[in-house]
């Protein structure tokens, strides 16, 4: 049963409540004043009015609905009233009052919203499966499925008891209830918002009780789902209830202000209204009072309040080129603050948010926030989803299947419902999602391709590869962040492009590591599922990465160490023939540059009557002239077997090691030795010295080792200038 009080304990008046001078919502329209209980009950106890008359006791709902559908039928509303009364009929609430007032509360709330007639009708009889004899079937046979499966969703959620053991599991069903339909949640939402306004005959341990389940979950799904209205109204109640003390001060701080003489935030908004009358532009100004919450949040951050701290000026125009022209002219004739600008237009936030913020600057030192937005995009702004009306009906050419989807979910719900289905046990689920909604800020980043994700701030190139591919992000070896190679590890900023860079391997396997850098659900539990069903491969990981750690040279047993071994072994024949100028001497090419044909080359004379073959842009080279050495001439001779270092940089992952050794034998390169450096930053740089049957391989041996899954470039290697 949905709600047990009557006492409340709002704290001051709220949206559709009785206005008062501290109010602190915007005036979007005429305010209403609250449902009276009393009166709703004196109407509930006479009983339904005849058949195609509105009993009275809906007229508030009706009054509301038509403000936003003046053409609805509001036949289905009689008849779900009729429905209700009769069946709550004798069901009484703590308060006294006939239970039938929560229902017309709830469907108050939702209609002052928008919300299309289908919601309202499956509100009215949100509880009557759950409380009464009412079933599922007669819902469907009065009022057709769509009802149905909205007060089934109701009526499930409610089934579950909202103790501590249980609320894993509730909120689990709730998520899913809320994905498939997202009027289930805006139901719920002004069924809990109407709880909360009547808490106040319960004990105190069971206000705090459901006043934690409000603020850790309610709320952000309120946020989630641009429902603002309910979640400022939800964040005061619960802080009301939380923070007794903080929220009487703040109280205090509005009803202060509210009796000033002065007010900066008239005086702006006249101003505004001139500058806009002057440039023939069309717009309703307002004053958009900050509801508690926000007003204790600004006196944490700076300190003593001044008047126009209180509130923000909003500006509502017609179309969406009215409202850059607004902009246009407030900063051409006011002080503009330009770092306070954001345009949630041209990228409307990840709940469908879209506006125009600014500021301006008095001559006194205050800023005026000034936000700018189409009369459409207040009301999405304020109702959320509950103002998108009824996103399911299926086209007449397109009958239903039973497979429900809603082109409208936000793409994080979409993220949310994904994860649920892969997280473990409810207790996983629960602690995930706590966290997850914790993270109220989220950060817009671009694909090449225009398309957008949306991810919460702090989130990493993994996370965005989740986000995109799901489970095949499991192939992905590295990033393009703003068109620069970037590691996975790599933290977005809003407004970044990010390019993905995916492996063609279709058995690609996530690195360990990649935990330590995943910051969304969806990324932490694809990946530990995957570690967790291939242990295997995990236990592989591990030791490939006790390999890194110990800075191993990774070589053939039978061949020594390059940095302790002669330039040339004895055993192997010179890399290609090199014909030198001086009579008699032996000519080795010099490791620190390994030229093969038809590398450009010049030589020197070293101790022993030798010559050593350098490229002629090899750092030795420059050094030697400068210490005075003079060169020898070299030249190739005939082709013969050649030996060459080099480097290839990749990104870290599993079996890399052995992807490249495979390319460069199946290229006939035979590996000398070959030298693994610790990855730092998930970039990992391999040295390779091979013996090669002819240098005219080399360019195809390079090309393979680029195409491995993960290299992002292969070079010579290339000794680094001395210093002295």
């Amino acid at each position: 049963m949905s709600a047990e009080a009557t006492n409340s304990v709002t704290p001051g008046p709220m949206p559709g409540a009785v206005s008062g001078p501290v109010t602190p919502t915007a005036p979007r329209r005429k305010a209403r004043p609250r449902i009276d209980l009393r009166r709703l009950g004196r109407a509930a106890l006479l009983g339904p009015a005849a058949r195609g008359r509105l009993p009275d006791a809906i007229s508030h709902v009706v009054e509301a609905h038509r403000a936003h559908h003046p053409d609805a039928d509001l036949e289905p509303l009689r008849h779900a009233y009729v429905l209700a009364e009769s069946s709550h009929r004798g069901q009484m609430r703590k308060s006294g009052e006939p239970y039938i007032t929560h229902p017309l509360a709830v469907t108050l709330i939702l209609a002052e919203l928008g919300a299309e007639t289908t919601t309202l009708t499956a509100s009215l009889l949100h509880d009557t499966v759950e409380d009464t004899d009412v079933t599922l079937d007669q819902v469907r046979d009065q009022f057709g499925e769509e009802v149905r499966y909205l007060v089934d969703g109701v009526t499930k959620l409610e089934k579950v008891d909202y103790g501590a053991a249980a609320e894993p599991e509730t909120f689990r069903k709730m998520l899913v209830a809320t994905g498939n339909d997202v009027r289930v949640m805006s139901i719920k939402l002004a069924d809990r918002l109407h709880n909360m306004r009547t808490l106040g005959v319960m004990r105190p341990e069971k206000q705090e009780r459901i006043a934690k389940v409000t603020r850790d979950v309610l709320i952000p799904l309120a946020e989630r789902l641009g429902v603002q209205a309910l979640k400022t109204e939800l964040e005061d109640l619960v802080f009301a209830i939380l923070h007794p003390e903080e929220y009487a001060h703040t109280r205090e701080l509005i009803v202060r202000n509210a009796t000033r003489a002065d007010d900066p935030l008239a005086e702006v908004a006249d101003e505004v209204r001139g500058v806009l009358r002057e440039a023939d532009i069309q717009a309703e100004v307002l004053i958009r009072p900050r509801h508690f919450v926000s007003v204790h949040r600004v006196s944490r951050k700076r300190g003593r309040l001044r008047g126009s701290d209180f509130g923000r000026v909003l500006v509502l125009v017609n179309e969406d080129a009215d409202c850059y022209g607004v902009l246009g002219e407030l900063h051409t004739c006011m002080k503009p603050v330009v770092s306070e600008f954001k345009d949630f237009i041209a990228v409307p936030k990840f709940n469908l948010y879209q506006s125009l913020h600014t500021a301006v600057a008095r001559e006194d030192g205050q800023v005026v926030e000034v936000l700018i937005r189409t009369h459409q995009m207040h009301k999405v702004a304020e109702a959320g989803v509950v103002a998108l009306g009824n996103p399911y009906a299926p086209a007449p050419d397109d009958p239903a299947d039973g497979e429900r989807v809603d082109p409208t979910r936000p793409g994080w719900l979409s993220r949310l419902l994904d994860w649920q289905e892969a997280a473990p046990d409810p207790d996983h689920f629960w602690s995930t999602l706590r966290e997850d909604l914790a993270q109220d800020r989220e950060i817009t980043v671009f694909r090449p391709d225009g398309g957008t994700l949306g991810l919460p701030e702090g989130a990493t190139c993994v996370d965005a590869a989740y986000a995109q591919y799901g489970e095949d992000a499991h192939a992905c070896i590295g990033a393009r962040v703003n068109g620069r190679l970037a590691t996975l590890s790599t933290v977005l900023k809003d407004g970044d492009t990010v390019q993905l860079l995916m492996g063609q391997d279709p058995a690609s396997e996530p690195s360990r590591e990649w935990l330590e850098h995943a910051h969304t659900p969806a990324a932490r539990i694809a990946i530990q599922r995957w570690l967790t069903a291939h242990p295997a491969q995990a236990e592989s990981q591990q030791s490939e990465a006790r390999i890194h750690e110990d800075r191993t040279a990774l070589r053939p047993a039978d061949v020594p160490d390059p940095d302790g071994a002669p330039e040339q072994p004895a055993d192997r024949p010179a890399t290609g023939h090199v014909l030198a100028d001086l009579p008699g001497a032996t000519v080795r090419l010099a490791r620190c540059c390994t030229p093969v044909p038809p590398d450009e080359i010049t030589g020197f004379a070293v101790r022993g009557g030798a010559v050593t073959v350098h490229r002629v842009e090899c750092p030795a080279v420059a050094r030697m002239q400068d210490g005075g050495r003079a060169a020898v001439g070299v030249r190739w001779g005939e082709a013969a077997e050649c030996r060459v270092t080099l480097v290839a940089e990749s990104f870290v992952r599993p079996h890399l090691l052995a992807d490249l050794t495979e390319a460069m034998a199946s290229e006939g390169a035979e590996i000398v030795s070959a030298t693994v450096e610790p990855p730092t930053q998930q970039q990992v740089r391999h040295t390779y010295t091979v013996q090669l049957p002819d240098a005219g391989h080399l360019p195809a041996l390079m090309r393979a080792m680029r195409n491995v899954a993960g290299v992002y470039d292969v070079s010579r290697a290339q000794q680094q200038p001395q210093g002295g």
